[in-house]
Formats: C-alpha cells, sequence, structure tokens
C-alpha cells in the first residue's frame, strides 16, 4: 500500500539524460525561461513539506545568491562532509530509508527529492521513490552529470501525464509500479 506520503523527484534533463554539464553549469535550463511559465513548479512545491537534495545541489542553489527557496520546508542535505544545521537545512549522514520511515510516521505532505545523481541513485537503489516528474529540455549536452547512474536495479513506471510545452519542453510523470500496488 502506497503511503500518503510520496517522494517525488522533480527534475529537469537535457534531451540526452544530463542534469548539469561536468562542471556542474546548468544554465542551459535557461533556453526554456518564458516569464509566467513555471512548468507547475510553484503548484509542486506547494503539494510538498519536506525537501531532501544533496551537498553540491545545496551549495549549487546557494551560489545564486538569493534567498534559499525552501526557508518553509523541513529541508535535509544528505551529506558525508558535514553535520549538524545551518539557518536553511538539516544536514544528514544516515540510512535514507531510515530518514524516510522517520519523516512518514508524521503526518504532512509529499517530500521532494531535489537531487542530484548521487542522491537519486541512492533513493532508486532502495527504491523509495514513488514518482518521478522529468522535464526534458530541447537541448543535447553531450557530456556531464547523468541523471540516473547505473543501477542494479530494475523499475516499472508508468506514465501518468505528458505535457508539451511552446518552448520545447516535454514535462512527464511517472508512478513507480510495484508488485504490492498490483495486489487487491
Amino acid at each position: 500500500m502506497r503511503n500518503s506520503r510520496k517522494v517525488i523527484v522533480y527534475i529537469a534533463q537535457s534531451v540526452d539524460g544530463f542534469i548539469a554539464k561536468k562542471d556542474d553549469d546548468i544554465s542551459w535550463l535557461s533556453i526554456v525561461d518564458t516569464p509566467g511559465e513555471d512548468y507547475g513548479y510553484m503548484e509542486f512545491v506547494e503539494s510538498v513539506d519536506t525537501v531532501i537534495m544533496g551537498r553540491r545541489t545545496y551549495e549549487k542553489v546557494l551560489s545564486f545568491g538569493m534567498e534559499f527557496p525552501h526557508k518553509e520546508r523541513k529541508t535535509y542535505v544528505l551529506s558525508n562532509s558535514k553535520e549538524g544545521s545551518d539557518e536553511n537545512v538539516e544536514y544528514y549522514s544516515g540510512d535514507v530509508k531510515e530518514l524516510i520511515n522517520n519523516i512518514r510516521s508524521t503526518s504532512g505532505k509529499h517530500i521532494f527529492v531535489d537531487g542530484g545523481a548521487e542522491v537519486i541513485k541512492e533513493f532508486v537503489r532502495q527504491d523509495l521513490i514513488d514518482e518521478y516528474v522529468i522535464s526534458t529540455v530541447p537541448i543535447l549536452i553531450g557530456n556531464g552529470v547523468r541523471l540516473f547512474k547505473g543501477s542494479e536495479r530494475e523499475n516499472k513506471l508508468e506514465l501518468v501525464e505528458s505535457n508539451s510545452f511552446p518552448t520545447g519542453l516535454v514535462q512527464n510523470r511517472y508512478i513507480v509500479v510495484r508488485e504490492e500496488d498490483k495486489q487487491v
């Protein structure tokens, strides 16, 4: 039975499957910037009260020089090198399955996994993701940081929504199909 607090990856990638260039540059995302169009992001973040991201992703967000966008949400940064907390986040170095179980033991909204690739790889490995919202930007990067790094786990997905936009961005929403979900 699916928990009411879904773990959701909401992320953008290039057509060839990269979320960043080799130097973590994500400036290519700006090719789909359109005034007044957020591709459903604000509606999505209203559905979550917890954010989980890796340390490099967190540092990238801070490098934008604006206010931390998840101040109203409980945010965990997965890190093996930092501990404690700062004004925005709590650092976490334990088992992610234990973290998710602890979060789900309380009532609340959904859980947003905001990257990066290593965090997503670990969540896939432990079969913790319930839903993916993947926006594909019309660009080929050639190399960089792959959204999905190698994994031994096969996950069947069901496409539940697909939207295309005038910018060429295509956004697909998938749910993870698990055997226990099929049983009545």
